[in-house]
């Protein structure tokens, strides 16, 4: 089989402007498309910038919200068309008389496959979703969507390759975040970012260190490999807010082996084939035929030590770091 083509994305939004972050979308999808890519992902919020969201009145979010029929996604779906490929962007949902952070993953058919937040928390008034997110291409696999701390909690990229997904889009805004944990990211310093170019291996070993691209290395490999996909990696890098992001886009085999990543602290664009004839013959795929479901009924029941995600993000109690 012909190794399909997908590419992950990393840039840095400017807050608030959705017309100029659409811009980049189409600027840089039409140059992995011209690389051969049929898949292009793109970052958590990438259509409207991140962490700022929590600064903002609830009557602001709804002002910059939108549906998913509205003019910025259907601009994707449109681009999508016109390049015959897949597009994946973040987006501020407005749906049901609720926000959502969501992802729509545009493709060249004119499907649109919508996936909200499960674990939202950046601000009260934006609620979490209720549904996983899979669906088929027109490439012959199945894929699903899963945003940013969605994949950190094993369940759910479980429940995602139980549906049927070989291909696992992970749009992030991550890296560089003031965890209360001990042995969590920290805060990397702006003027880090600031002097990329004077002093670029300042920011590389900023980016690649325990705040970044090491975090990472502690959880994605294994969410790969556990669960017999692979995984595209795609984040901000730059600014957000009072936050560095820190890129390290990359995908991911079913082994868990990082098949491309970015070379570069900046905007990037990262190409790579997925040999999918890998996933049967997966380790992981193996595991999730050797499950025992009638050993799981405790992964259903509360304990009593449950969070809203928002607190379960932000709270100072041990038990929930």
């Amino acid at each position: 089989m012909t190794a399909f083509r997908a590419t992950v994305v990393q840039f840095e939004p400017v807050p608030d402007q959705p017309a100029t972050n659409l811009a980049t979308v189409e600027r840089l999808a039409r140059a992995a498309v011209a690389d051969g890519a049929r898949l292009v992902v793109f970052p958590e919020q990438c259509l409207l910038g991140y962490w700022h969201l929590r600064r903002h009145s609830a009557e602001r979010l709804r002002e910059l919200a939108e549906p998913a029929d509205g003019p910025l996604v259907s601009q994707v779906v449109a681009l999508a068309a016109e390049l015959d490929a897949g597009l994946g962007v973040g987006f501020l949902e407005d749906a049901d008389g609720k926000l959502f952070n969501s992802y729509a993953v545009c493709l060249p058919t004119g499907q649109v496959h919508v996936h909200r937040k499960l674990h939202a928390f950046e601000h009260e008034a934006i609620a979490s979703g209720s549904s996983y997110t899979v669906f088929d291409t027109p490439w012959g696999f199945r894929a699903g969507v899963l945003i940013c701390y969605d994949n950190n909690l094993v369940e759910n990229v479980r429940i995602t390759a139980l549906l049927g997904a070989t291909v696992l889009l992970a749009p992030h805004q991550t890296g560089g975040t003031n965890s209360r944990s001990p042995h969590g990211m920290k805060p990397v310093p702006q003027q880090v970012w600031d002097r990329r170019r004077e002093d670029p291996e300042a920011v590389r070993a900023a980016f690649d260190g325990p705040s970044g691209r090491g975090w990472l290395m502690r959880w994605l490999p294994a969410r790969a490999h556990d669960n017999g996909m692979f995984v595209l990696f795609s984040n901000g890098v730059g600014r957000d807010d009072d936050e560095l992001r820190t890129g390290n886009a990359m995908i991911l085999d079913p082994y868990g082996r990082i098949v491309a990543e970015t070379p570069v602290p900046d905007e990037a664009v990262v190409t790579a084939g997925l040999d999918l004839d890998l996933v049967p013959l997966a380790t992981g795929r193996r595991w999730l035929r050797a499950r025992r479901p009638e050993l799981y009924g405790v992964l259903t029941e509360r304990t009593g030590d449950e969070l809203d995600p928002r607190a379960a993000r932000f709270s100072s109690d041990p038990v929930s770091r």
